[in-house]
């Protein structure tokens, strides 16, 4: 059998891949797009001001779409831009809106050069969100969420602190910035109050971190009487980190917790759902602040009470000796002596001071006192007077 070596036309890869190049640039060249995407595998170059990462599309969990992506320097700036204005880092699971552009190489292959971010998307989206559980709290939990104009009122906001607290369940990361204000706070406020801070530590950043935290609330809960407030702290960080904190169930339990809680999970510009459902005050430090604050003011209030009562009994001695005094005077002013001396005289029939002329009888026997003697004598008249 013989063997006919047929030669088949070929091309260089290069010379292949060159076509490609070509046709790609007669279709895409000098033209952008908006798309929306989800982003992953993101890899930040600081240094270099580059990001390489993966657009995305799911359906469910299921990737049904992908392609590689990057900022060169130009298209960096938009990141910090989106982080600044956002207040939140630019990392895997975002959804945003960006301009791209078709890129192609020869050896890198084909990629998506993202040159511009539409950050005023990913704000619209999160807060559509949060919105969206917002009104879901007030429809599902009348008893316990009701909105009246914009404020937010809750059952947990309506429970009084108590006059004094001493027993704090604290609901913080381990070795956190937060833990630490918080406690440092407590610890070294002027007035050398103590209190009893039982912590219960857990991840708050994550995406599983609302159920950690809603964890830590039910076992607060089974053991209720124990404490006087709980105080949910954390650094400040971004909308993305605090991301937890929106969660529905954990805004729902603590709108209808049975202890009065206080939250201090971001800085002055975040204000996630749990904060509304509670009682905000931003910073951990401010929490414990708060704390300090209403056991000075019972003091104060002690203090004030103990003046008054020294006050009211100084008062009450000084009224009683001066009362005394008149008393005194009247006692003194009303001694038969004292009237003797003014030169009046005291009748007496039998050793027995007679007031009315009646009891006299003409011919009877009367002592008549006066300041230094008494006159014996004996009735032998009696008229009325003026007559």
């Amino acid at each position: 059998m013989k063997i006919i070596n047929k030669s088949i036309p070929s091309i260089r890869l290069s010379e292949f891949i060159s076509e490609i190049e070509d046709c790609l640039n007669e279709t895409f060249y000098g033209d952008t797009f908006w798309v929306t995407t989800e982003i992953s595998d993101v890899n930040k170059k600081p240094d270099k001001r580059w990001c390489y990462l993966k657009l995305i599309e799911k359906e469910g969990k299921n990737v049904t779409a992908e392609i590689g992506a990057v900022f060169w320097t130009a298209g960096y700036a938009f990141i910090e831009k989106f982080e600044k204005e956002t207040k939140q880092l630019f990392k895997d699971g975002l959804e945003i809106t960006c301009r791209v552009k078709v890129t192609f190489h020869k050896r890198w292959g084909l990629k998506l050069e993202v040159v511009e971010i539409d950050y005023a998307y990913t704000l619209g989206k999160l807060e559509a969100e949060r919105q969206e559980t917002l009104d879901r709290l007030v429809k599902e939990n009348p008893d316990h969420v009701k909105l009246v104009g914009e404020q937010y009122y809750t059952y947990n906001k309506s429970l009084p602190i108590p006059t004094v607290v001493q027993r704090i369940a604290l609901i913080t990361a381990p070795e956190s910035d937060g833990q630490r204000d918080f406690k440092q706070e407590l610890i070294n406020n002027p007035f050398g109050y103590a209190f009893r801070v039982e912590e219960f530590v857990t991840q708050i950043q994550g995406d599983k971190a609302h159920e950690f935290i809603l964890g830590k609330l039910l076992l607060i809960e089974a053991q209720k009487d124990k404490y006087d407030v709980v105080a949910i702290v954390r650094g400040g960080g971004s909308q993305l980190d605090l991301k937890a904190f929106d969660a529905y169930e954990l805004a729902r339990t603590v709108a209808s917790f049975p202890i009065p809680i206080l939250t201090g999970i971001g800085h002055d510009r975040n204000t996630s759902i749990v904060d509304l459902m509670a009682r905000q005050e931003k910073t951990p430090t401010k929490v414990a602040n708060v704390l300090i604050q209403r056991n000075y003011q019972y003091e104060q209030r002690i203090v004030e009470l103990k003046d008054r009562m020294l006050y009211s009994v100084d008062t009450l001695f000084t009224n009683a000796k001066n009362n005394l005094k008149e008393i005194k005077r009247f006692v003194k002013a009303s001694n038969p002596l004292t009237i003797l001396k003014k030169g009046f005289a005291i009748v007496k029939m039998e050793g027995v001071i007679i007031t009315n002329p009646a009891d006299i009888a003409i011919g009877s026997s009367i002592d008549i006192q006066f300041d230094k003697e008494t006159i014996v004598t004996t009735v032998t008249k009696k008229k009325k007077n003026g007559k």
